[in-house]
C-alpha cells in the first residue's frame, strides 16, 4: 500500500433495491434462512412522525425515533418480540418473557432504510439490537458470501419482502480511528494487519463500499496482547458497481488512517505475506462449503443484480488489475467472483 493509491472514491447515486429472485428463494429456503414472522417491514412504517436521535454530544445521528399510535405501538413490540426469538433461539419464546422492546429507530439515509430495535432484559438491563430491513437481494449475497467465505458468522432470516438481522457486536471504524488505534496497549502491527486482510477479502468477494463507517473492529484480549479482527456491517454495495476501487478499502480517504497504519508498520514482503494468508484461508472455506456456494452461484445467475455497463466496466478493471483477460469473458458479477475464487485456489496451489 502506498500514499499515492489513496484517492476519493465516490459512489454517485444509490443503488436500486433488487428483490428476491425465484433461484435465491429456493436458495433461502434450503439452507434455512426464510422464516415466516408476524410483521412486515411495511407495518414499521405505520408510523405518525419523527423525532431525530441525537448523540451524547447532542450531535444528529441520522436516525430518527418513530412515533406511533399507542394500539400500533402495543402490537409492533410484541411482535417484535416474536421476532427476536425465532432469530436467537428459533422460535422459542421463553427467552423473551422477561424482555421489553424499548425503543425503535428509523434510519431514512440508509439504502435499505433500516429500522434499529432495542430490547431490554427487565431483569438486569442487558439490551441488544435487531434490525429490519427491505429485503434486498444484493444484500442477502453479500450476507450469504460473508457467511461463507469470510471468518465472521452472520445471523439474519428473510419472509417475503423483509430481512432481519442480527447486530453486529464492536466499534465503528471511523470511532476506533478517533478514540482506540493509538491505545498505549494495542499493536499496531496486529491493526494493520487485519485491515490488509480486510481489504483482500473485499477485492475478492466485491464487497463495495468499505468506508470506516460500513465496518466495525472488534478487540479480543489474549493472554499476552489484544486481537483485532475488521467485519463489514453494511452489504448494500455488494457486486454492484462498476468501478474496481470501490471494492478496495484502501481508497477510501475515510480509511487513510489505517493505510497510513500499514504503511508506517508493514513492509512489502508482509503485506505479501497477509495477502496470502488470506487467500488461503478463503480457499479453505470455499472448499469446506463448496455446494453452498455452487448454490449460491447457481441462484445468483437467475437475477439481475446490476446494470451491463457495470459489469463491463468491472471486469475490464479486474483484467487490468489482476493482468489477466479471461475477466473479459465474463457475463455476471458472480462469473468475477467465481474467477477471482479460481485464481486464489490456484495461486494457493502454485
Amino acid at each position: 500500500m502506498k500514499k499515492s493509491q489513496i484517492v476519493d472514491v465516490r459512489i454517485s447515486r444509490k443503488k436500486p433495491i433488487y428483490p428476491i429472485g425465484p433461484g435465491l428463494r429456493k436458495y433461502l429456503r434450503m439452507y434455512q434462512r426464510e422464516q415466516r414472522f408476524p410483521l412486515s417491514y411495511k407495518h414499521l412504517l405505520n408510523f405518525q412522525e419523527t423525532a431525530p436521535v441525537l448523540d451524547k454530544y447532542g450531535e444528529d445521528t441520522l436516525w430518527e425515533t418513530p412515533i406511533y399510535a399507542p394500539h400500533v405501538q402495543h402490537e409492533l413490540y410484541e411482535a417484535l418480540k416474536i421476532v427476536y426469538a425465532r432469530l436467537k433461539a428459533s422460535g422459542n419464546t421463553r427467552i423473551v418473557e422477561h424482555k421489553i422492546i424499548d425503543r425503535i429507530e428509523f434510519c431514512a439515509f440508509g439504502n435499505t432504510q433500516p429500522f434499529r430495535v432495542r430490547i431490554i432484559n427487565r431483569l438486569n438491563d442487558v439490551y441488544d439490537y435487531f434490525y429490519v430491513k427491505k429485503a434486498d437481494a444484493s444484500r442477502i449475497y453479500g450476507l450469504e458470501l460473508e457467511q461463507i467465505v469470510s471468518p465472521n458468522s452472520v445471523n439474519y432470516m428473510v419472509f417475503e419482502d423483509t430481512l432481519i438481522e442480527e447486530h453486529i457486536v464492536g466499534i465503528p471504524g471511523d470511532v476506533f480511528t478517533q478514540k482506540y488505534m493509538n491505545h498505549p496497549d494495542y499493536n499496531k502491527t496486529r491493526i494493520a494487519k487485519e485491515f490488509v486482510k480486510f481489504n483482500e477479502r473485499c477485492i475478492i468477494t466485491l464487497l463495495g463500499d468499505m468506508r470506516a463507517y460500513n465496518f466495525v473492529v472488534q478487540i479480543t484480549p489474549d493472554f499476552d496482547d489484544f486481537q483485532f479482527r475488521i467485519r463489514a456491517i453494511d452489504f448494500d454495495q455488494q457486486f454492484y458497481e462498476g468501478n474496481p476501487k470501490v471494492y478496495m478499502p484502501q481508497f477510501f480517504k475515510e480509511n487513510y488512517p489505517y493505510v497510513a497504519l500499514s504503511i508506517d508498520h508493514l513492509n512489502e514482503k508482509t503485506v505479501l505475506q497477509y495477502q496470502q494468508e488470506e487467500r488461503s484461508s478463503i480457499v479453505q472455506r470455499v472448499r469446506s462449503e463448496r455446494h453452498r456456494i455452487a448454490d449460491l452461484r447457481d441462484a445468483s445467475k437467475l437475477q439481475e443484480l446490476s446494470s451491463i455497463e457495470n459489469i463491463e466496466r468491472l471486469k475490464r478493471g479486474y483484467a487490468k488489475f489482476y493482468h489477466n483477460k479471461s475477466y473479459n469473458k465474463c457475463q455476471t458479477m458472480t462469473d468475477i467472483i467465481e474467477l477471482n475464487v479460481k485464481n486464489v485456489i490456484r495461486q494457493v496451489k502454485s
